[in-house]
């Protein structure tokens, strides 16, 4: 068996790890002194000194002359240059593709929603429309190429995060098995990073939406499509076949008994999205609202109708909300989370969740906190951002060579 040489120790990984704690930090707090450094990071003064020269010489930090003395020599106050470089954030649908583009502090500097209205879907349009969009961004904000260290792109469907591939989504052209990941580093030619939609919602709800004092939780989408972030431990949870969360296959009493099919919806896609609560309101209230004339509701025109109290609306809430009950107990039963998020523009109504609540009243145990999601926030994208954040260490300061 051949060895492998155990970095540990060696003086080039002592700094290369010293320089991440201390660019941890300075991204953390904003500005700050050497000192402040020093009490926060526990290292000594001289170790603190040449990891700030280092950052120095590789344009990470900048002196920002002296700050507030508080009885001696004032202190020299540095701080993480986040102008230095950019990133970008993707959420693709079946509808429109939604951008978000900040600085390395997260700190939004730009976003677009662009419609795939009249558009050709397949991977390779769906790819040159973000290269283009892409450039437009650099451009407006005076930004070369080598300034995005990260694009993070989430997409409603399954993926191989590990290869950036997306398993297949079934509402746009051709996607079936795309190397998503590969297309778009020849196109950005920086780290990419390719992630399940509602997985990046549960990390956007954890970086700045309802969930960020939460270690665990769940995080339910439900709107055009359904799905379930999983987050455990500080972490989103992938499962072993990258299908951790995939709601919408569940095979629940008198719903679903089929074989979940990679390339077919989920049963329960058809019964509690926005087209689901259509179709059980021209099933069931249909004929009485055309013979008035009136013009047909949508999906949140009836949740809107069901908390005002119409009979008919009220019948497919409470039909809907007992399904959702049912999936929010079962995830309560077997990962017992500290909340459970709802999430989408079904998911988050009112009317749902209120229903919902009513439901779980009286449950001994395991039935975990209910609130909904920030309305209109755009967690995926901030969830894409979070991703990049956390990467963004290991662009900056790459593993020093063996």
């Amino acid at each position: 068996m051949k060895k492998k040489p155990i970095p540990i120790g060696r003086p080039s990984v002592l700094r290369h790890t010293n320089a991440h704690s201390i660019l941890k930090l300075l991204r953390e707090v904003g500005s700050c002194s050497r000192a402040d450094l020093v009490r926060a990071s526990g290292l000594s003064a001289p170790t603190v000194t040449n990891v700030v020269k280092d950052l120095l010489a590789a344009d990470l930090i900048e002196p920002l002359g002296e700050g507030r003395s508080s009885g001696g020599r004032p202190p020299d106050m540095i701080r993480f240059k986040a102008e230095r470089g950019c990133l970008l954030a993707v959420q693709i649908t079946a509808r429109d593709i939604f951008f978000l583009f900040t600085d390395l502090n997260g700190s939004e500097l730009d976003r677009l929603e662009v419609s795939l209205a009249e558009r050709k879907t397949t991977p390779e349009e769906i790819c040159s429309l973000i290269g283009s969009e892409l450039k437009a961004f650099l451009r407006s904000h005076k930004k070369t190429r080598e300034k995005l260290l990260a694009l993070v792109v989430g997409v409603p469907a399954i993926t191989n995060v590990d290869e950036g591939s997306v398993l297949s989504i079934s509402n746009l052209e051709g996607w079936r098995a795309v190397p998503l990941r590969a297309m778009l580093s020849k196109i950005a030619g920086c780290l990419v990073i390719v992630e399940n939609d509602t997985n990046l919602g549960a990390q956007g709800e954890h970086y700045r939406g309802s969930a960020q004092s939460e270690k665990d939780f769940v995080f339910i989408n439900i709107g055009t499509n359904v799905g379930a972030g999983i987050f455990l431990d500080g972490k989103i949870h992938h499962g072993t076949g990258w299908s951790a969360g995939e709601i919408a296959y569940l095979r629940l009493p008198s719903i679903s008994r089929r074989q979940p099919t990679i390339y077919e919806f989920g049963e329960l896609e058809a019964v509690l999205t926005s087209s689901g609560i259509l179709k059980s309101w021209r099933e069931a209230c249909g004929k009485s609202a055309h013979s008035t004339g009136k013009v047909e509701p949508d999906a949140m025109d009836i949740l809107d109708k069901a908390r005002a109290g119409d009979p008919c609306a009220v019948k497919i809430l409470r039909q809907h909300s007992e399904i959702v009950t049912d999936i929010i107990v079962n995830l309560s039963l077997i990962l017992n989370p500290g909340l459970i998020l709802l999430g989408g523009e079904i998911g988050s109504h009112p009317a749902l969740i209120d229903f919902v609540q009513k439901q779980l009243e009286g449950g001994e145990f395991a039935v975990t906190r209910i609130t909904s999601s920030v309305p209109n926030q755009r967690a995926v994208l901030w969830g894409c951002i979070s991703l990049a954040l956390q990467a963004l260490p290991s662009v900056l300061l790459p593993q020093p060579e063996l």
